[in-house]
Order: structure tokens, then sequence, then C-alpha cells
């Protein structure tokens, strides 16, 4: 089996726990990366859940751009919120 070096940029935080994790499970980084591309290869999907966040989504972006142009215009709502305790 041929091998190969393939390059990861990630926060160094997350690399750092990543790390932790791998030792207190026995194995490195490379071994835990490997295990997720043989899961990918043979599940041919990934294996977890990916999905869209809908705050990203067109109509909210376009809500945000709205509520953004009254504020900037000086037409805001101000609301009270009470704790009725």
């Amino acid at each position: 089996m041929t091998q190969t070096t393939v390059s990861v940029r990630m926060d160094a935080k997350d690399k750092k726990e990543f790390e932790e994790f791998c030792e207190m499970t026995g194995m490195n980084i490379s071994v835990a990366f490997n295990m997720f591309v043989k899961a990918v290869l043979r599940e041919q999907k990934l294996p977890f859940e990916v999905k869209t966040d809908p705050f990203y989504s067109s109509d909210n972006i376009e809500r945000l751009k709205r509520s953004i142009a009254h504020a900037n215009e000086g037409k805001l709502t101000i609301h009270n919120v009470t704790d009725d305790e």
C-alpha cells in the first residue's frame, strides 16, 4: 500500500483537544483520520449528519438587511422585557 501525506488546517485549540482525545483512546490523529476516511468510503457518506443553518437562509438574510436598514434610518422599535416572578 502506497501512502501519502494529507495536510489539514484547523484551530490550534481544537487540534490540542483532538490530540488529547485520541491519546485517551489509544490512537493518534493519523489513525483517527484514517478511520474517518475508511468509514466515508465504506458507507459512501459522511458518518454524521450535515445540514444547513436556517439562520443563513436567503429569507432570513433579507429580513436582517431590512432590519439593519431600519436601524440605520433611526426607525427602531424598542421592546421592554420584564420578569414577572
